[in-house]
């Protein structure tokens, strides 16, 4: 009942808007959103925090949660539209630029500063001015502002199907870097309707097609079937190669004693340590609260990868995408409760409650600490990306009453369905002395092999995957990365089972905390990815 609830809310945050109809010569309001850089979209500001024509009340329209977490600000403009009317060099408002405003023109434009309009849920992007830059010697550096906007808006019926901004044909306004005083700029712009057949449910094929951003990805085979043979080749290796060797092993227990006493073998590996293989780690909160965590995400990652699949998100606009990741991580708390609680019971825990606040806030809490230095950057240089205080009260209201309540009553089901430990074998109460190991079985060693095959499986995908978050790429390949991830689960399952096995080989029964960071190691090689893929981002 509460799944089919969620899933329908969610369904209704991520949908369109239902489609407005005009009647001739009415007036369609304009909005303007924010500026920013083109090549760093976690860089934006409010459009009228340039020296541009404003209106003296400043209008903003009420925006969704996605909206806002997106960097979205939009205010009404000046624009005078009118449904099938054309206008022709019609003056939107004349301003003076002093030498200040003349200064930050310039430097928006040489960071090749774009603007975003709307009309009618449609944006509308195009730079703000033009950087002209020639021979060495002498060197030839020119700044331009455009001062003139062509909108070409196509309908049909009395609906709007697509717009789109152009700003050729028409001379732009030169700034100079060694103008004092003030200057006099007008600000005009034109309209233009054309009539299509497209019908109103298509219009969303037109936008993609009027792309200001770079082009959607496309498929890369070549990396997804080298994915494929690498897991079919780990797959193979723990299930027949291990199989074997435990098959044997197993086989070895089964037989009488005269018969082992003809083979004159010593137990050796992991037979020898059969009564502390189930020896419980140190930390065991820490440890339980980990699990619950990962418990959480590899849901929300499964849920949000599946509603992408369904078609329930906008690509062309992150704010759907972004609302249904925070109602779906405080919805899926409880799992996060309910794992670590019932392990933690299960290992003779005792304080339930200390390990339910843990798992509440190993991720909550260093991530607000990061946001919140973030948030006061942006909020320090007026970014649209700093979240406003009514924003931030929404969110942790949702986290007060929604993800915390989840995660307790998760624990409290977790720690009441927990059974007890049932380990096939006894646990010596004083742990077996641990024998040296070479340097290529330490956990350094395993860690580095964990991570890297993994790694390499996704390598080729996750680099797409940054270049759309941190860069201007439109990632729309859910398909694709729904295989890749079930890559990701699968070699990595296979390379915690393989090393958990060489470990307890060596007589080092000290399996549980290795295989979560043998396997975890894999973030540390996408976080280097990360940065250099962020750095080629904004070079």
């Amino acid at each position: 009942m509460a799944a089919s609830y969620v899933i329908a809310l969610l369904a209704l945050l991520s949908s369109s808007v239902l489609a407005t109809k005009y009647n001739d010569n009415e007036k369609i309001v304009m909005y303007v959103n924010k500026v920013g850089p083109y090549f760093n979209p976690h860089e934006t500001y409010h459009y009228y925090s340039l020296p541009v024509c404003r209106p003296e009340k400043i209008e903003h329209k009420s925006l969704s949660l996605g909206e806002v977490l997106d960097g979205d600000r939009m205010a009404v403009s000046l624009y005078e539209i009118l449904f099938k009317k054309d206008e022709e060099r019609k003056t939107l408002c004349k301003v003076v630029l002093k030498e200040a405003d003349v200064q930050q023109l310039r430097s928006a434009i040489e960071d090749l500063y774009y603007f975003e309009f709307a009309i009618d849920q449609l944006p509308l992007r195009g730079f703000i001015g033009r950087l002209e830059e020639g021979s060495f010697l002498p060197h030839h550096h020119e700044v331009y502002l455009w001062v003139h906007l062509h909108f070409n808006i196509e309908y049909n019926g009395d609906q709007i199907i697509a717009v789109n901004v152009s700003t050729k044909e028409h001379q732009p306004v030169k700034m100079d870097e060694d103008i004092h005083g003030s200057i006099n700029v007008t600000f005009t712009y034109s309209v233009k309707w054309f009539k299509t057949d497209l019908p109103y449910e298509q219009r969303a094929k037109r936008l993609s097609d009027n792309r200001f951003f770079p082009k959607t990805l496309e498929i890369h085979w070549l990396s997804i079937i080298n994915s494929m043979v690498l897991v079919f080749l780990l797959i193979g290796f723990v299930v027949i190669i291990l199989t074997r060797v435990l098959k044997n092993d197993f086989a070895r227990y089964n037989m009488d004693d005269e018969e082992l006493d003809d083979l004159d073998q010593d137990d050796n590996g992991w037979k020898t340590i059969h009564t502390d293989v189930f020896r419980f780690p140190r930390y065991k909160s820490l440890f339980c609260s980990i699990l619950g965590v990962g418990a959480q995400f590899l849901a929300l990652a499964t849920g949000i990868l599946l509603m992408a699949l369904c078609g329930l998100f906008n690509v062309h606009k992150h704010g759907s995408m972004n609302t249904a990741s925070v109602i779906l991580y405080a919805f899926t708390s409880w799992i996060a409760g309910y794992v670590s609680s019932r392990m933690y019971k299960r290992m003779n825990g005792e304080n339930w409650v200390w390990n339910v606040n843990l798992t509440t806030c190993l991720f909550g809490a260093p991530f607000f600490v990061i946001w919140s230095v973030e948030n006061t950057v942006a909020w320090a240089y007026h970014s649209t990306q700093a979240l406003p205080a009514t924003t931030i009260i929404l969110l942790g209201a949702m986290w007060i009453f929604g993800g915390y309540p989840l995660t307790v009553l998760g624990g409290i089901f977790g720690k009441n369905f927990a059974g007890g430990f049932d380990a096939p074998c006894r646990t010596k109460n004083i742990p077996r002395e641990l024998p040296e190991v070479p340097w290529y079985r330490s956990a350094f060693a395993h860690m580095l092999i964990g991570g890297f095959l993994p790694f390499s499986a996704i390598s080729v995908e996750l680099y797409y995957i940054f270049a759309t978050v941190w860069g201007r790429e439109q990632y729309t390949l859910y398909g694709v990365l729904f295989v890749v991830f079930g890559i990701l689960i699968s070699v990595t399952m296979c390379v915690s089972i393989a090393l958990t096995y060489f470990q307890l080989s060596t007589e080092d029964y000290r399996w549980w905390w290795r295989s979560i960071f043998s396997a975890g190691s894999t973030g540390a090689s996408s976080y280097s990815t990360r940065s250099s893929t962020t750095s080629n981002a904004r070079t």
